[in-house]
């Protein structure tokens, strides 16, 4: 059977990670969490105090740097910095208030665009993020674009935080929020906005599995019509 590439891009706590690795999970395709990817670069930057107007800072980095995904007992597919389960540290706050600026960064786009590309080479992956359908997959057989009330999101981080033990200021994580959203789609460098032909999913009054069951009847009738076209 022929496999598609799936795209969910989005704004920032839509949903789009646990509801990427669902659909995955129930059509039994690799997912790749690209936000993770940027969050662990950032998280080696701001250990190596690197300075991200420094070229040759920058790119010493990168080249010292090795992201990978591994699955847990539990199912989980979590994310490694060189050899380093960085999971639950590039969740944390300090690591969401410098990511959107690591992200802006040309090098580091250029350097995990193309790693991504690879990584969905032979097709069946589903990935999320903010660029996947516009750059890094733009012939991807089915692209979402996921929003959300910015008052729901910032909720649904603040509940995220407080169970991981961190106790946050539910509007300072908004502000976070809404400043990740500008530098995100103000940035030179693959801007977050809607692919052309992204179908739009706002999910502020959805619950997970309805989500999760629109965008896999999606996806099943796009696995047909490939199949009988490709």
């Amino acid at each position: 059977m022929k496999k598609i590439i799936i795209a969910i891009d989005g704004f920032s706590s839509c949903g789009k990670s646990s509801t990427a690795k669902k659909v995955a999970e129930r059509l039994q395709y690799p997912y790749i969490d690209t936000g993770a990817m940027y969050r662990a670069v950032t998280l080696c930057f701001i250990n190596k105090n690197v300075d991200l107007n420094n070229f040759s800072e920058v790119t010493d980095c990168l080249n010292e740097i090795a992201v990978s995904f591994k699955r847990s007992p539990q199912g989980d597919n979590e994310v490694y910095l060189n050899g380093t389960n960085v999971e639950s540290e590039v969740r944390k706050m300090y690591v969401s208030e410098k990511v959107a600026e690591v992200s802006a960064n040309p090098l580091v786009r250029k350097f995990l665009v193309r790693q991504q590309q690879q990584m969905g080479e032979a097709g069946g992956l589903v990935l999320d993020g903010r660029d996947i359908g516009t750059i890094v997959f733009p012939d991807a057989q089915l692209k979402i674009f996921m929003t959300a009330d910015p008052a729901i999101r910032a909720q649904r981080r603040h509940s995220e935080l407080f169970q991981k033990g961190e106790v946050i200021d539910l509007q300072a994580i908004r502000n976070n929020l809404e400043n990740r959203d500008y530098q995100d789609m103000n940035r030179t460098e693959s801007p977050l906005k809607q692919a052309i032909d992204a179908i739009l999913v706002d999910n502020s009054d959805l619950t997970f599995d309805e989500q999760v069951d629109l965008i896999l009847a999606l996806a099943n009738e796009r696995i047909a019509n490939h199949q009988v076209y490709a």
